[in-house]
């Protein structure tokens, strides 16, 4: 039988290399799982392969990292652990069949770090790519010899969280783009048709209507004005994006964000959904409640909730429930506080917060149904009103030309 080397880290993360007879690589690799042992490398390693000539001449290959291909990625990784491939070979064949340029990079500098001895976790936390919660994961899967288990969790807490952020963007962007396209249309009346009013009911000699007055001043005062107008909008996205940049600001702009009629509310069933999701999965796979509350208060992007989340692990570290803290007016959603402490008193609480991840889910996806049927009609009796005002103007306009005429 022929011999291989083999190295490997055992269930206190002591790295362990050495030489053993063993059929093929496969049933040495079986052997030392039987151990207990995270197996890193049986054969030789190889290297990533270079991208060849017509995928360097692909524009994606150049792209940023996707979410999505980081969920692929471990997908893969579990795949091929699960089929007795060592944790190296795994992880040079997911470089190979990556697609982007930078994706390979991120693997092939995994690799070097691992073989010099570093943890696979500690690898992957040096690529913002890999989010937090899969980190703590894959550490948790390293101690425990379940690498494998905690990448496919890890994959689908990706996919959940790509799919519910995707899901609330979906929500404001339209309601977005409808209303940008109604304020163009509102200024192309107002800069385009109202001055050709304008010369007409200027014509008649009359005294204008009220209504029909506002619309002229309205237009005049926008020639007037509109070059500040249209500077002051195209500047303001610039001051809100390095406004957002100070963590003070930040943290009152995601506050007020919360607080939004019905657009709120769709940010914090979101925000609830993700967060009982997650701490579920890192409760389930054996992390601390401080650990887990610590790697969610970094996975967060809304910093008023963080700190919600930060004020919870201070109170644990001192001894306190959970559950009150996460009871902040304009913040989760109430009921994640009730079933937090009713997860608390059984000890129960990571099943508790998946069964409150699911309810939020489905709640998320009727209030995107509901937001989009009240703001289909919404806009079309703003841009109605809008366009209905111009007619009724004109037509007043019209009408006192045609009565007598009064000095």
């Amino acid at each position: 039988m022929p011999a291989f080397t083999f190295a490997a880290r055992d269930r206190s993360g002591k790295s362990q290399r050495g030489t053993l007879v063993a059929a093929s690589p496969a049933d040495l690799a079986s052997q030392l799982r039987q151990k207990g042992w995270l197996v890193l490398d049986i054969q030789a390693t190889s290297t990533i392969n270079p991208l060849s000539f017509g995928d360097a001449l692909n524009p994606a290959a150049w792209l940023g990292i996707r979410s999505v291909d980081v969920e692929l990625s471990l997908q893969q990784l579990a795949v091929m652990l699960r089929s007795g491939l060592t944790l190296l070979s795994a992880l040079t064949n997911v470089g190979d069949n990556a697609e982007r340029l930078r994706l390979k990079r991120v693997f092939k500098r995994i690799i070097q770090r691992v073989q010099e001895g570093s943890t696979f976790a500690d690898a992957l936390a040096e690529h913002k790519c890999f989010n937090n919660l899969t980190i703590q994961l894959v550490r948790v899967g390293e101690q425990t010899g379940n690498l494998e288990i905690v990448l496919v969790r890890a994959s689908e807490a990706m996919e959940r969280r790509r799919t519910l952020i995707q899901q609330v963007i979906t929500a404001l962007t339209y309601p977005g783009i409808v209303l940008v396209a109604a304020i163009g249309v509102t200024a192309f009346m107002l800069v385009g048709v109202i001055p050709k009013l304008k010369l007409f009911v200027n014509a008649l000699g009359r005294k204008l209507p009220p209504s029909t007055q506002v619309l002229i001043d309205l237009s005049t005062w926008l020639q007037l004005h509109g070059v500040t107008l249209a500077t002051i909008l195209a500047v303001f996205p610039l001051v809100a994006y390095f406004a957002y940049s100070v963590p003070e600001a930040r943290y009152r702009i995601d506050g007020a964000l919360l607080r939004l009629p019905l657009f709120g509310k769709v940010i914090r069933v979101a925000a609830t959904a993700l967060f009982a999701r997650a701490l579920a999965l890192l409760l389930g796979s054996g992390v601390t409640v401080l650990d887990a509350l610590r790697t969610m208060e970094q996975l967060g992007s809304n910093r008023y909730l963080n700190g919600v989340i930060a004020k919870a692990r201070q109170r644990v570290f001192a001894g306190g429930a959970l559950a009150p803290t996460l009871d902040t007016p304009h913040g989760y959603m109430p009921m994640l506080s009730r079933m937090v402490a009713v997860g608390e008193s059984s000890g129960t609480l990571d099943s508790v917060l998946d069964e409150i991840a699911k309810f939020y889910e489905q709640q998320l996806q009727v209030l995107i149904r509901q937001l989009s049927a009240l703001i289909e009609p919404a806009i079309i009796i703003f841009v109605g009103g809008i366009v209905g005002y111009v007619y009724i103007s004109f037509f007043l306009a019209l009408y006192s030309h045609s009565g007598p005429n009064r000095h």
